[in-house]
């Protein structure tokens, strides 16, 4: 919206900084930080008023709940990253297809994942939605977003293509149901992953800063021309706008961390993992890096992999043992319980994970130039 401004730079030179992708990703991050450390405190106090507080089930849990003390923490400090980062994005991003695509997958997997935490911790139902409506849900977004992208001319012509890490031309031209298909996987699994990262104090948020500032990194060589053209990489104008908007998670990220770091005041609940593992899934598509998520999310995907790997093992062993039970292939998922079954202090799985996170951020950089 500001953006608009620098049209009047005749009149007061300095607004001419508003044409500036590096300024506004700055003052979007920057505006994301405050807003999150002004509006925290007031959320906070309200959640533990309402005592909207995580609701934990003894035979999921066990121990781990009570040693670690989280029942009474409140949830739904999703709400914080969400005013954070939408509102620094809507006045620093220029508005484009791009954009408000991801600030629309945003905003819609926000409010189901709201839905979810309020029947959760207020109906204290066990599961909140069911799973039918969680996927519908997350279908009709995959399908208007997509519907978006394929008839606006600024995206129609690249947003079929498919490029890989380490290729330096697009492998594929992905018909209209493969390309649906992809897309929601990708949100579908990071909303996932993310959500079963949001674990341990600041573990999930701390990890998706990480993330979010490769791809603001990446979205800004994508729209540059002779950045993408250097890296040979596919260029797709004004996706540098994309850059702001992972400014402001950024921001609105580092805000919440200082909540939700040990032992945490808030917890992100579905209202953010949801939300912004769709936003992630989505941005990587948008920028032609779908497949490099996998390395630069490399934590996330090392947690739904545990898990998958746990219940599949399990599964496996009880059937074919005669007394029908099964064994877990890690002592408990996902992988950060593990590491905390055998003694590790929270804090310490949560900075060690965040090692590992910013060495797959640097190793996503990397493919880059490895083409």
């Amino acid at each position: 919206m500001l953006s608009y401004l620098a049209d009047f730079d005749n009149y007061f030179h300095p607004l001419r900084l508003l044409r500036s992708h590096t300024f506004r990703t700055v003052m979007a991050t920057i505006t994301a930080i405050f807003i999150g450390f002004l509006v925290g405190p007031w959320l906070i106090a309200k959640l533990r008023r309402l005592k909207f507080g995580q609701h934990y089930d003894d035979d999921r849990t066990g121990d781990l709940a009570q040693r670690f003390d989280k029942k009474n923490t409140p949830t739904m400090g999703g709400l914080l990253i969400f005013v954070s980062v939408f509102v620094s994005s809507v006045l620093w991003a220029a508005p484009n297809i791009w954009v408000v695509v991801a600030l629309f997958v945003y905003t819609a997997l926000t409010a189901v994942g709201f839905r979810d935490d309020y029947l959760k911790v207020v109906h204290k139902s066990r599961n909140g939605i069911s799973s039918w409506e969680k996927i519908i849900w997350q279908t009709l977004i995959t399908v208007v977003a997509l519907v978006a992208l394929l008839l606006h001319h600024d995206s129609k012509d690249n947003i079929r293509e498919l490029w890989v890490p380490f290729v330096k031309h697009p492998i594929t031209s992905l018909p209209i149901w493969a390309l649906f298909v992809f897309i929601f996987l990708w949100l579908v699994g990071f909303s996932n992953a993310i959500n079963l990262t949001d674990g341990l104090d600041g573990l999930a948020i701390g990890c998706t800063i990480s993330v979010a500032f490769v791809y603001g990194l990446l979205a800004y060589a994508a729209g540059n021309v002779i950045i993408s053209d250097y890296l040979l990489i596919n260029h797709v104008p004004y996706t540098g706008e994309l850059t702001i908007v992972c400014g402001a998670v950024v921001g609105a990220g580092l805000a919440f961390l200082w909540y939700n770091s040990y032992p945490a005041e808030v917890f992100m609940g579905d209202t953010g993992s949801l939300a912004l593992g769709g936003l992630i899934g989505i941005i990587a598509f948008m920028v032609q890096q779908p497949l490099t998520l996998i390395i630069v999310g490399g934590v996330f995907v090392w947690e739904a992999v545990s898990v998958i790997i746990q219940v599949g093992w399990f599964k496996y062993t009880k059937r074919l043992s005669p007394t029908g039970e099964g064994k877990r292939f890690f002592l408990m998922a996902p992988i950060h319980h593990h590491f905390q079954k055998q003694g590790w202090p929270e804090t310490k799985v949560v900075l060690r994970f965040w090692v590992l996170s910013f060495i797959c951020a640097l190793a996503g950089l990397g493919t880059l130039k490895l083409r």
